[in-house]
């Protein structure tokens, strides 16, 4: 999966340790990666442009930096750059869907992973519990309240996603806002107290009015979602009562495809409906479906 499986050692021991990683911060060794608004900084080979120490200090950076940890050996860290930077020739900011597309896994993986901890740095500046302003833990891991001591940890938020089925058939849905034709598994945030077969239960008779099976329900899969910062977890769902009732606040339409239907678009040959691309959870499990091993 786009997102995941980046051979990261996140230094878990190494961030106790608060001197030594800011002195990893202002040193000569290792690589940054710099963000711009959340975008990627790419090469003109689609790759992600990595800063040497003595590039990044050239570069006006907002105040938040990070210790992604090691990769390859070499020490990695992340910021964000101020708005007006110039960049380096041949730089240039990429929308994070479109850039991911064109990473190798492991880029992909850790600039995901440095997205979201930079957004969530972004927008948790302040204690929850006090209001005082926070400061910056563990190379990036957390932030804790000076005033009352509280600390903050960065969020995940899951999500379920599901193939719900019915014989040879699955249900997508479409939303107003999505490109003319594309369909897609349905999904919803999971709410407290529920678990994750329930929630996907939910979702399908909130969105479509489908009846799941949750004793059949099956975990699949699951992807790292950097926007902001999701966790989507794949399911396939086995439903009961396959008559569609579409919540018009969610979605668009809904409908039953036939397993050959949606093997016809993943091929692209579809005459009137597509798949999400290659980054998305919803693909591969309808991949995985199509071909029997789901």
């Amino acid at each position: 999966m786009v997102f995941a499986g980046a051979p990261l050692d996140r230094g878990d021991a190494l961030r106790r340790d608060e001197a030594r990683v800011q002195d990893l911060m202002q040193g000569d060794e290792g690589w940054w990666m710099i963000l711009s608004g959340g975008d990627a900084l790419l090469q003109p080979d689609g790759n992600l442009f990595w800063f040497h120490p003595s590039e990044a200090r050239t570069l006006a950076l907002k105040p938040t930096r990070i210790f992604l940890g090691h990769y390859k050996g070499s020490a990695c860290f992340a910021a964000e750059m101020e708005d007006d930077t110039a960049l380096p020739a041949g730089v240039e900011p990429v929308d994070p869907r479109r850039a991911a597309m064109g990473m190798s896994q492991d880029e992909a993986a850790l600039y995901g992973y440095a997205r979201s901890i930079l957004l969530w740095h972004q927008t948790h500046g302040f204690c929850a519990a006090c209001g005082t302003e926070t400061v910056v833990k563990g190379g990036g891991t957390r932030r804790q309240c000076p005033g009352c001591e509280k600390e903050h940890f960065p969020r995940v938020d899951p999500v379920v996603i599901m193939l719900a089925t019915h014989g040879d058939e699955c249900l997508l849905g479409r939303q107003t806002a999505w490109p003319e034709g594309m369909w897609s598994a349905l999904a919803g945030f999971t709410e407290p107290g529920e678990t994750l077969e329930e929630a996907c239960a939910r979702e399908l008779k909130e969105e479509a009015g489908v009846t799941a099976d949750i004793p059949s329900i099956r975990y699949v899969m699951g992807q790292p979602w950097p926007f902001p910062s999701s966790l989507m977890m794949g399911l396939i769902a086995p439903v009961s009562d396959a008559s569609i009732t579409v919540d018009t606040h969610e979605l668009e339409a809904a409908r039953w495809f036939h397993r050959d239907e949606v093997a016809a678009m993943l091929a692209g040959t579809h005459p009137e409906a597509a798949m999400p691309p290659s980054i998305a959870i919803a693909r591969r499990l309808a991949e995985l479906w199509v071909a029997g091993r789901i």
